[in-house]
Parts: structure tokens; C-alpha cells; sequence
């Protein structure tokens, strides 16, 4: 789960990580009332959404006055911002962060994450700030440092002066930044997240190291453990598809293929994924319905395949082991009576109760084709799309 900038600040707050004077504003009204609360300007006005690379789309605008605080705010809100990270379709502004601008020095990189290689926490940081991490990684990969914390010793004073010591943090910048770094490691571990990032993190005039910016995502699966991180939550900014998906507790992600795909196990729907890529289609989304699906679960993650305005076919590929054929089949059978499917549906069962499965469908009367194996339910189903995209683009 992704959080907007003054969220994260707020949070960075309470851990002690020093962060920009600033307010948020949803109203031009609001915009100049927060401006005149900081105090004299100049000041800087950015754009709220889930992605980076605000300021290069023109979602970062600089005031002078409380006054053109407001005029910089009708600006922006409204906007649709479109980033590297958006995608061509962009976001819409709803909400601004009203920040005192700062006298910045040197600019420096700063996170933690979790590194999939080894399972543990890994403290990265760059002397390079600004840029965007994965341009750096490409173009100058010698300019970041990276540090293992080990989970069971945590993160450690020799690693923090070592990384002070890269980012050429001498005296009281060094004890800044060790200060700093346990704030983060301690937001990091406490509330589950999968991502604090600072860049840039600022080196300011005045000597001071500050959070310039502030970026937190969470580990979705931990959110019952912290209903103050879930309240944070802004659906606005998410797929409605994906948050739909979440009501049902499916692992969903939206892709830009045409061939809708259900499956129970991750590493089902991968391969699944990839077989539908060897024959020819395009899968448009990662659907996993998990292990213990109820035919409730089951129908809900039908509609969201069927909600695909680019879905010309869809393709349930179960292996039954903890999960029972019949109850998928039973859901889908429920899904489909409920809804106009006007797009061919190729069905795989094999497992635990598939005959059962199989004779459910079968008693439907649904026009559902039915596959031997997952590679005849790939041919079958890329075959049918294409036949699908084809009668389409005749009737056009």
C-alpha cells in the first residue's frame, strides 16, 4: 500500500526524521491558509499523488506569497499528471502539500527496502539525490552504497558511520544522519513496510539534514496489524479493479493484455502467464484466488475479469490440491449466470473433486470449453480471442 507525501512526512515525524515545514491543502482556500501558518515564503506548492517524477511533469510550482500560493494551487489541482510511473493514462491532483522552500546545499539519496536476494533489510544511499534511483542503478551503479542489516542484530552504529562516511557526512552531519537512519530502520521494521525512501534528502545551508521529500509503502499483507497505516489508505489514487479486488482478499494485478486469467497459487498463475505468452496472447492480469477460495470469492474475482474493457477471453486454470475444483466451478457456474459473458471462456480443472467440477459445469448448460491440460487451455483460449478481436474489428 502506497501513502501520499505529507502522510509519510507525518509518519517520519514521529520517528524523529526531520522533515520540510509543510501542510496539506485540498482548496486554493487551504493552499493560501497554510502558507500564511508557515510563516514568510518562499514557498513550494506539490502535487499529492502515488508516483514519482512529480516535478519534472510540472506538478511542483513555487509561490512567493500566500496569494500566489493560492493562484499556483487552482493550477494544479485538477491537473492530470502523467509520469514514468502513471502511465500514458496519468493521475488526477486532488490533494497538495504547502511546503516552506529550503536553502539546499547538497542533495543526497536515502532508503530502505527489503532485499529479495537475501530476506533482509537493505539500507541504500547515494550521494547522487535527486535522480531517480533506478536511472542511477543503470547509468552509475558505483555511486550507490548499500548496507545488509541483519534482522536478528538490527541495524547497527558501525553501519550508519560507515555509510556517513560515503555520502562524505563528517562531525555533526555524521551523528545527523546515524540519528536519521535508526528513525527509518525503526518506521521500517515497526510498521511493516516495504519502502522508505527520502530523496531528495537535503544537506541545507544551515548544516541540517532533512527529508526533502518522503515516500512509504507498506507490506499489504501486515495491514491488520496497523490500523492507523490502513486508514492512510487512498483509493482514489488505486485501480478501482485492484481495490475491488482487495474486498475479496484476491492477489490482483492489472496488466494491459487481452486475455483475463484466474488461478489458484502464484506460481501457477506465472507459468500460466508465460504459457499464454508462448502461444501467441497477451495475459491482462495476474489473478490469484488463493488455496481456500469460497464460491463468493470465486464469483468476485469473475466480475473483475469481465469488468476488463480489453478482455477478448478468459482463461480459469486450477490445480485442486487445499482448493476444491467443485467450489471454483460452483462460483464461476453462480458468476456467469449473474452476468452477460459475451467473451469465450476456456476452463482447466484438475485436482482434488475436478470430476465433481467438471459435471457442474457441464449441467450449466454455460457455453464453457472445456481443456485437458493448461497447454490445450492456452491454445484454446488464444485461438478463441483472436477469433473474438477478429468478428470485432469486422463489425467495425
Amino acid at each position: 500500500m502506497k501513502i501520499h507525501e505529507y502522510q509519510a512526512a507525518a509518519l517520519f515525524a514521529q520517528y524523529g526524521i526531520p522533515v520540510s515545514e509543510g501542510m496539506p491543502a485540498f482548496t486554493p482556500e487551504e493552499a493560501e491558509q497554510a502558507a500564511r501558518s508557515l510563516g514568510e515564503g518562499p514557498y513550494v506548492i506539490k502535487a499529492q499523488i502515488h508516483s514519482g517524477g512529480r516535478g519534472k511533469a510540472g506538478g511542483v510550482k513555487m509561490a512567493q506569497t500566500p496569494a500566489d500560493a493560492a493562484a499556483r494551487a487552482r493550477e494544479l489541482l485538477g491537473m492530470r499528471l502523467t509520469t514514468k510511473q502513471t502511465g500514458p493514462q496519468g493521475k488526477i491532483v486532488r490533494r497538495l502539500l504547502v511546503v516552506r522552500a529550503m536553502r539546499i546545499e547538497r542533495e543526497l539519496y536515502f532508503s530502505m527496502t527489503v532485499d529479495g536476494a537475501s530476506g533482509q533489510t537493505v539500507m541504500i544511499a547515494s550521494a547522487a539525490g535527486g535522480m531517480e534511483i533506478e536511472q542511477l542503478a543503470e547509468q552509475a551503479p558505483e555511486k550507490i552504497f548499500r548496507a545488509q542489516i541483519d534482522p536478528a542484530l538490527g541495524l547497527m552504529d558501525y553501519q550508519t558511520r560507515n555509510m556517513a562516511a560515503k555520502l562524505g557526512l563528517t562531525d555533526e552531519k555524521e551523528k545527523q544522519f546515524m540519528h536519521l537512519a535508526a528513525g527509518a530502520y525503526r518506521l521500517f521494521t515497526e510498521k511493516d513496510c516495504s519502502l522508505v525512501e527520502i530523496n531528495p534528502l537535503a544537506v541545507t545551508a544551515e548544516g541540517k539534514l532533512v527529508a526533502a521529500d518522503a515516500k512509504v509503502n507498506f507490506d499489504d499483507n501486515a495491514l491488520f496489524r496497523h490500523a492507523d497505516v490502513a486508514s492512510l489508505r487512498d483509493v482514489e489514487e488505486e485501480d478501482p479493479r485492484e481495490t475491488e479486488a482487495s474486498r475479496y482478499d484476491l492477489n490482483y494485478v492489472q496488466l494491459d493484455g487481452d486475455i483475463g486469467c484466474m488461478v489458484n497459487g502464484a506460481g501457477l498463475a506465472m507459468a500460466t502467464m508465460d504459457i499464454i505468452q508462448a502461444f501467441g496472447g497477451k495475459p491482462a492480469n495476474f489473478l490469484d484466488v488463493g488455496g481456500s477460495a469460497t464460491a463468493e470469492k470465486v464469483a468476485g474475482a469473475f466480475s473483475l475479469l469481465l469488468s476488463g474493457k480489453n478482455v477478448k477471453g478468459i482463461f480459469i486454470n486450477i490445480f485442486g490440491g487445499i482448493m476444491k475444483c467443485d467450489v471454483i466451478a460452483q462460483g464461476v457456474v453462480e458468476a456467469a449466470r449473474k452476468m452477460a459473458v459475451n467473451v469465450p471462456l476456456v476452463m482447466r480443472l484438475e485436482g482434488t473433486n475436478a470430476e465433481a467440477g467438471r459435471r457442474l459445469l457441464h449441467a450449466s448448460g454455460l457455453n464453457i470449453v472445456s481443456a485437458d491440460d493448461m497447454a490445450d487451455g492456452a491454445r484454446k483460449i488464444c485461438a478463441l480471442a483472436r477469433i473474438q478481436n477478429n468478428g470485432e474489428e469486422a463489425h467495425e
